[in-house]
């Protein structure tokens, strides 16, 4: 009996992780960048305008593990908002000022320094001030959305100048 068990046990076991990809199969050949191979471009049009991105790996706007670098000018701020998959974000280099909650409150942030880890689960308001040029990087299963909490902050939901 002990024997079928353990059989059973072995064959549930093969049976999960042939069924789930591991990382090394969904990269399928060994890549290196190097940080001059990184080539930063306007950040997604659901962000503030004036921050720029670059995608390490994979792709945000599709199913899957992506990498995604987030370069913040001086000054940078993202309302609150929130995610509707967990999101991990590193901090390469600058400081962040991340905050939780509703609404943006420079008084109640916690300042990220490079090096620095978070991970926030999906659905949980937070807001970031850059008061430094940063770089951030983003790791996560797309596809990535935002959802603002004011929908006056999305910047999807901005009319540009020239159509006023």
């Amino acid at each position: 009996m002990r024997r079928a068990l353990a059989i059973i046990a072995a064959a549930t076991v093969a049976a999960l992780f042939s069924a789930s990809p591991t990382a090394a199969d969904q990269v399928g050949t060994h890549k290196v960048l190097m940080p001059d191979d990184l080539r930063f471009t306007a950040a997604p049009a659901s962000l503030p305008a004036g921050a720029e991105a670059a995608v390490l790996f994979g792709d945000p706007t599709k199913e899957g593990l992506f990498v995604m670098r987030l370069k913040a000018p001086q000054g940078y701020r993202i309302p609150p908002h929130m995610h509707p998959k967990a999101e991990v974000v590193s901090v390469v280099s600058g400081r962040m000022r991340l905050g939780l909650g509703a609404a943006a409150d420079r008084a109640s942030v916690e300042e990220l320094p490079p090096g620095a880890f978070s991970i926030m689960p999906p659905g949980v308001a937070h807001y970031a001030f850059f008061d430094q040029e940063t770089v951030i990087q983003i790791d996560g299963m797309g596809p990535w959305a935002i959802d603002y909490v004011n929908p006056k902050d999305d910047p999807r939901n901005q009319i540009a100048p020239a159509q006023r």
